[in-house]
């Protein structure tokens, strides 16, 4: 949804996903609008981002936007809730958007002007900001940390570089297809909005981050969720 924002905006847009398969078709599709480059690269090793950030580097000589979106979730009952459970999902959603910035701070610092700062969007969640109803013990308290390393980082890099997450609430995404397909008329009847996201509210969200009406915002977490973190 961002990347497709991005395209139908003018950018030229690299996307990355551990499944270059995944990856070239997303690359395909958009770049029938604009231009989109894949990069596959496995985002949760130190290793992998430093992969990412190296081909960046070969490629471009700047990098206006960083968006972090890459993310993983697991769901179990509290007594089967396991390391697995934590390993994987903090690397990916926590470790990997740290590496992820790191590596491509040269790239963001190339990009940083006086007036117009080089960006960071990270995705969050509002499940790190209230207390989902699924028993997803380490992705709530990944996106809780995405946020709170937003505003470390944001304080870190300004005043080249804002930093600031979006925190989505249900959206019709790979990851919330299941949740959506068994209960998605109930959530959006609990949405103060009475709906589910739409790929226009996710990119316009981004775009705005990105765009001159953002330059003065860092440290921010912008719920995009239809009011729900309001109500529960």
């Amino acid at each position: 949804m961002i990347a497709g924002g991005f395209v139908d905006a003018g950018a030229t847009v690299y996307v990355s996903s551990r499944s270059a398969e995944a990856c070239d078709t997303v690359a395909a599709e958009l770049s029938e609008t604009g231009v989109c480059v894949s990069v596959p690269a496995d985002l949760s090793t130190e290793a992998g981002c430093r992969t990412l950030a190296d081909e960046m580097i070969r490629r471009v000589d700047r990098l206006d936007v960083l968006v972090n979106n890459a993310g993983n979730t697991w769901g179990a009952p509290l007594e089967e809730f396991g390391d697995a459970a934590w390993d994987r999902v903090l690397s990916l959603n926590v470790k990997g958007v740290f590496h992820t910035t790191k590596f491509l701070l040269p790239l963001l610092e190339a990009a940083a002007g006086e007036d117009d700062p080089a960006r960071v969007i990270n995705i969050g969640s509002i499940d790190g900001i209230h207390v989902p109803v699924l028993e997803t013990y380490s992705y709530s308290a990944s996106k809780a940390a995405v946020h709170q390393l937003t505003r470390h980082l944001a304080k870190k890099l300004a005043p080249r570089i804002t930093v600031n997450a979006i925190a989505p609430g249900p959206f019709q995404s790979k990851m919330m297809a299941a949740t959506l397909d068994a209960f998605g008329q109930e959530i959006a009847a609990g949405a103060p909005m009475k709906r589910i996201g739409r790929p226009d509210d996710m990119a316009g969200a981004a775009i705005f981050l990105a765009s001159p009406a953002g330059a003065y915002l860092t440290g921010v977490i912008l719920p995009v969720d239809g009011g729900i973190a309001t109500v529960g």
